[in-house]
């Protein structure tokens, strides 16, 4: 008799002590109960079916095509200030104001084309890189000062042409752009070579200027391209750049195209295979895959009915969703919990479509027998070494 008030006794202090079991997390139950404390929302709580999905699916990423669609081919470039230009003349013959006395074409061979022996006797001079002043303009002797900013190299050509065209032979002319900064785009970025890219006639695209900067350093499904223009920023995963050719605009003069390279990663709480950090190591990470690379759920701890992914959600998703908005997160997003019934078949399914972003938290709660699993486990860690050492008492006594 008193053998058993001793074990009713420590058993009543065990079960006292059950509320008070560690567990790795709420039950799927007090995760529900939360989300309303006091009448006030915390966030929201949003059941995984085919609607949301489809939801969150048809959410527009960004977009350097739709962003700036306003912008085509960049136009012809026009010399700016600050720009260096070279200026060569030529004369029909010799004996003008830019060489000397007239010469007889040099005997050639079939193998020589210099311009000498195609002219028969012209004369080029050409005059040292000038870089255009702030007035807009440069010096050209017996022509004076030629303003330049603002047009293209063939209109400053005419210009000095009919400038000289009175007191040269025949004068012909080529302006060259040695030099532009501002008819440039600017690539950066920690992993990238920093450069200042001229850009061509032709028209230069974003993957061209990367390609002139050396390449992206960090592996392309970790690497971000971001394109500063017009006072207007956009970031874009630099495999959208690659893979989808609408995206890859042209570049125009001014750009700042940065690299930046963003480890991705969403973590694991819970009933799971492995509590960790886990990097997606992909272009893109689901729900299935993220609890295959944690290790899956635990048999003898896991509630398949209580998987919740827990995520802030810029505030154009909740209204898509039809959810509370609750902006308390960066940026003025929401937070909302995600949870999957995966003792649903079809919601196998939903989690092979769901996508995880970067920094998502995946919570999977542990069964509701499990506390009492671990009572009864504690429980006979308190009534073994009593019930011991009773059957050894009874043993020895005569």
């Amino acid at each position: 008799m008193k053998f058993a008030c001793v074990v009713m006794c420590l058993a009543g202090a065990a079960l006292a002590g059950c509320g008070t079991l560690p567990t790795a997390g709420p039950s799927a139950s007090q995760v529900v109960d939360q989300a309303m404390v006091n009448g006030r929302p915390r966030f929201d709580l949003v059941d995984v079916n085919e609607h949301v999905v489809s939801t969150l699916l048809a959410q527009p990423a960004a977009s350097f095509r739709n962003t700036f669609w306003r912008y085509g081919k960049p136009p012809n470039p026009k010399i700016q200030i600050g720009d260096t230009i070279e200026v060569s003349i030529w004369e029909a013959a010799g004996g003008g104001l830019f060489g000397g006395a007239a010469t007889a074409a040099p005997v050639t061979t079939q193998t020589t084309t210099t311009a000498a022996a195609i002219s028969g006797g012209s004369q080029k001079s050409g005059i040292p890189d000038q870089v255009v002043a702030p007035d807009g303009g440069i010096s050209v002797p017996f022509a004076g000062r030629i303003p330049v900013a603002g047009h293209t190299p063939l209109e400053v050509q005419h210009i000095i042409e009919q400038r000289l065209s009175e007191k040269t032979i025949e004068p012909q002319v080529i302006v060259t752009v040695v030099k532009s900064e501002r008819y440039s785009a600017t690539v950066s970025g920690e992993v990238v070579n920093g450069a200042r890219v001229p850009l061509s006639v032709a028209g230069d695209r974003l993957l061209d200027l990367i390609a002139e900067a050396g390449g992206a350093k960090a592996p392309i499904y970790e690497t971000f391209v971001r394109l500063t223009r017009g006072g207007v920023t956009v970031t874009i995963p630099m495999v959208k750049l690659v893979s989808d050719p609408s995206e890859n605009i042209y570049a125009w003069p001014g750009d700042v195209l940065t690299l930046i390279q963003v480890p991705r990663t969403f973590t694991v709480f819970g009933a799971a295979g492995q509590n960790n950090q886990i990097p997606f190591g992909a272009q893109r990470v689901t729900v299935a895959d993220a609890l295959a690379k944690s290790g899956g759920l635990q048999d003898s701890r896991a509630d398949p009915s209580g998987v919740f992914l827990f995520r802030f959600e810029p505030a154009r998703v909740v209204g898509a969703l039809k959810a509370r908005s609750l902006p308390i997160g960066p940026g003025g997003s929401s937070p909302v919990v995600y949870r999957f019934n995966l003792d649903d078949v079809d919601s196998y399914f939903l989690a092979q479509r769901f996508p995880i972003e970067n920094k998502d938290i995946i919570y999977i709660a542990n069964a509701p027998l499990t506390q009492l699993q671990k009572f009864f486990t504690l429980l006979s860690t308190i009534t073994s070494p009593v019930v011991t050492g009773a059957v050894v008492k009874n043993a020895t006594t005569p």
